[in-house]
């Protein structure tokens, strides 16, 4: 059964930082390509980042230099690092993965968790 859980939201001020983690199972970690999403109240969902499994990491650009994706395979653990973060970071952000075996593919998603950004 694949899972993916996300934890580490909560209530921050402006300027603060919070880490998010998606805790896996049911699928071959070390093959998937992991992404955040994050979608905030009457907006269209957003893709904030994502990390292959060599560990590189890419990043929207209004997260660019604030946020750090990071991956642990051993523990099949993705991690978001959030700082400086501001009132329009404030969403529901949700875990994904992509799993590409030869033609086929799979994608995942976790239940999300929730950031609220305000002072």
């Amino acid at each position: 059964q694949v899972q993916l859980v996300e934890s580490g939201g909560g209530l921050v001020q402006p300027g603060g930082s919070l880490r998010l983690s998606c805790a896996t199972s049911g699928f071959t970690f070390s093959m998937a390509v992991m992404s955040w999403y994050r979608q905030a109240p009457g907006k269209e969902q957003e893709w904030v980042s994502n990390i292959d499994n060599a560990g590189t990491a890419n990043y929207a650009d209004s997260v660019k230099g604030r946020f750090t994706m990071s991956r642990d395979n051993a523990k099949k653990i993705v991690y978001l690092q959030m700082s400086s973060l501001k009132p329009e970071d404030t969403a529901v952000y949700t875990c994904k993965a992509r799993v590409v075996a030869g033609s086929s593919n799979w994608e995942y998603w976790g239940e999300g968790t929730q950031v609220t950004v305000s002072s």
